[in-house]
């Protein structure tokens, strides 16, 4: 039976994640920031908001939702999920990036439950969840398939090729769920390549386009519970969120895409998230 969760204990399990982030990425020593600390709430929307339909004690039970991550470098957020989900200890969370870890760089399948695939050149996995939702509707499976993608990836030719494929065959049980924080790794994604107009385009594609924002964690539940109903299209979701969410120094620093806290940023950082930006009172007070 599904743990129902009130929207302010949603709120804590996300703030907790952030922590998880933060604490791993400085053990770790590299690793990137902003994106996982930005898709916290997306991430605690699906595995604790009741949408997915998955269960840690069965990672790989016939009949779960698969989840494909396909911006693979963002994979401490879903790492950190997971653990709070209950897939495995969060006390291995630690070991991230560190040599014979099942917590690598970039998710490898097989190495840990609740992996559905491996990914690093961002935009290929885009292509491994097409062809799952295309081969869940060829067994008449009801089981779906969400695949998270970054914003920065949708310059890349290998996205709208899967792209294509999926309003051509109506894969109404796939969602694509957009971080779209407006940075990559050289800047802000409209000085590298702009994106815009992005809902257009996807439905231009035969896709079904909702947007939302990506910290509401209520708004994220509806609309990935609205995908859900739409027939014959597969549907995109995008995402507005603020990269590096939750922390002051990091919040829209496209630098800190693919870097980790030093010692003293991360206490700092965690001080943030504990205090809510000073609005509660931290333990060590």
């Amino acid at each position: 039976m599904k743990k129902h969760y009130s929207l302010k204990e949603l709120d804590q399990i996300a703030n907790q994640i952030r922590q998880d982030i933060i604490a791993m990425l400085v053990e770790a020593g590299s690793g990137h920031s902003a994106g996982p600390l930005g898709m916290a709430d997306v991430f605690t929307a699906l595995y604790f908001g009741g949408v997915l339909n998955h269960d840690p004690k069965r990672p790989n039970w016939p009949e779960r939702d698969r989840v494909i991550l396909c911006n693979g470098h963002i994979c401490p957020v879903l790492y950190a999920t997971l653990a709070r989900a209950g897939y495995f200890p969060a006390s291995e969370l630690k070991t991230l990036r560190k040599f014979g870890s099942r917590l690598q760089g970039h998710p490898h399948r097989g190495s840990l439950p609740g992996i559905e695939n491996s990914s690093g050149p961002v935009a290929h996995s885009s292509s491994v969840a097409v062809g799952l939702a295309y081969a869940a509707k060829m067994d008449k499976k009801k089981w779906q398939v969400y695949c998270l993608v970054g914003d920065g990836e949708q310059q890349e030719g290998q996205t709208w090729e899967a792209v294509m494929f999926a309003g051509k065959h109506h894969l109404d049980n796939l969602t694509f769920i957009m971080d779209r924080n407006n940075i990559q790794i050289d800047g802000y994604t409209e000085d590298v390549m702009p994106l815009e107009p992005l809902r257009e385009k996807y439905e231009a594609f035969c896709w079904h386009v909702i947007e939302v924002d990506g910290h509401n964690i209520e708004a994220i539940i509806d609309a990935v519970n609205e995908a859900k109903a739409i027939f014959e299209k597969p549907v995109m979701i995008i995402a507005h969120t603020i990269p590096g969410k939750g922390v002051d120094f990091i919040e829209w620093d496209y630098a800190w895409h693919g870097k980790a806290p030093k010692p003293e940023e991360a206490r700092k950082a965690l001080r943030e998230l504990r205090t809510l930006k000073g609005k509660i009172r931290s333990e060590d007070e």
